[in-house]
Parts: C-alpha cells; sequence; structure tokens
C-alpha cells in the first residue's frame, strides 16, 4: 500500500471509495431479497444475530471488531478511513436498502426471478468490492483476511477469497443459517470478478492502482 498516497488521498479516491462500501451494501439487500442465500460473510453474520437477538448492524460491527483485531497485527498497513466506514456502517446501510427493495418488489415469484436478483447481487458486490479496495484507503476488516492470506501464502487473491467465503458459508450452515444456492454462487464467483473489475473499471475509474 501506498503509505504516501493514503496521508494524501485524492477526492475521487475518497469518492470511490465511499460509493464503493455503499455498492456493496446494495449487493448484499439483493442478496438478502433473492431468498436464495446472502454472500458468505453476511450470511454468518444474519444467522448470529438471529441466534443473538440483536440487529445485524449490531452484530456486523461486533465480527468487525473481531477481525479488526487480526488485521491491526498482522495487516496494519491496511488501516484507513475505509476500514472504518465499511466496519462501523455496511450493515446499517443494508438496512436502508432492503427494507424499500422489498416492500416495492415483494418475495420474488419464482427460482428464475431468484436467480436474476442473485446474478445483479454477485455483479453489484464485486464491483463495489472492487472499488473500495482499489481506493486503498483501508480494507474492511472481513476483506483483509483474503487480502492476509494472499500475502502470506502463494495462492492468488482470487483463490484466498474463495476459501474465506467458503469458511463463512460452513460456519453458517454449522449454526442453523440460511446457506443457500446464491451463497454458494457468491463464495465462488465473488473473487474472481472483483479481480475482473480491478482490471477494467476500478483501475481506470480511479486512475490509481494499489501497490499491493
Amino acid at each position: 500500500m501506498n503509505d504516501t498516497a493514503l496521508r494524501k488521498p485524492t477526492a475521487r479516491r475518497v469518492v470511490g471509495m465511499v460509493a464503493g462500501i455503499v455498492i456493496i451494501a446494495l449487493g448484499i439487500a439483493l442478496f438478502k431479497q433473492s431468498h436464495l442465500g446472502n454472500d458468505s460473510i453476511s450470511a454468518l453474520n444474519m444467522r448470529l444475530a438471529e441466534l443473538l437477538g440483536i440487529s445485524l448492524g449490531t452484530q456486523n460491527l461486533c465480527t468487525n471488531i473481531l477481525f479488526f483485531l487480526l488485521e491491526f497485527w498482522f495487516g496494519r498497513k491496511y488501516i484507513g478511513l475505509g476500514t472504518f466506514v465499511n466496519g462501523i456502517c455496511i450493515g446499517y446501510i443494508v438496512t436502508a436498502f432492503y427494507d424499500p427493495i422489498h416492500a416495492h418488489f415483494g418475495d420474488a415469484p419464482s427460482l428464475a426471478v431468484q436467480l436474476a436478483w442473485v446474478i445483479a447481487a454477485v455483479l453489484v458486490t464485486a464491483l463495489g468490492a472492487s472499488l473500495y479496495q482499489t481506493a486503498d484507503l483501508g480494507i474492511a476488516p472481513y476483506d483483509y483476511l483474503s487480502l492476509g492470506l494472499r500475502d502470506y501464502t502463494t495462492c492468488p487473491y482470487f483463490g484466498c477469497r474463495i476459501f474465506t467465503d467458503a469458511l463463512s458459508a460452513l460456519l453458517c450452515w454449522l449454526l442453523g443459517g440460511l446457506v443457500g444456492l446464491g451463497t454458494l454462487i457468491c463464495a465462488f464467483c465473488l473473487g474472481p470478478f472483483i479481480q475482473f473489475f480491478d482490471r477494467t473499471f476500478s483501475q481506470k475509474v480511479l486512475q490509481y492502482k494499489p501497490n499491493n
């Protein structure tokens, strides 16, 4: 990560980071609307929130605090403004998106429509993740896990992302949460699509390429 760039972020990168987080939240809301399972970490957080009787936003914050300790210890270079904006706000933004979407569209009438929601969710979430990671203003605690694995192993990023997403999905299932077709699609497709958007969109729009 470019430390000088972190101290002097451009307006383009700040806007890209914020837009990326909002887009991620929209993607998670679309996953929830599909009723075929959310992205892996959101599905796990939703199940934990149900078990603990707390809101998704609060549970998401608690999980991020735990993952932040790992990021602080092993990947301090990835901590920045985006780490805290994502870690604190995203669960509440998801709720703000999901409630009106579900109120307007209602439950999906068929499996085909549910799959359409999932496809849209994967693309939207991957685009958002690509934007805020490329902005290089700090990585959310959960997203650091795959970057940290990439740094400490020989596995490429998309392989590390598949591993962390699949592990989260497994934990969700073991806790009795909803792990549906959408969760599995997300677990195996999100990493490659993030990498695709990095090259074809985010680096060009933000006019910046992280040094990591």
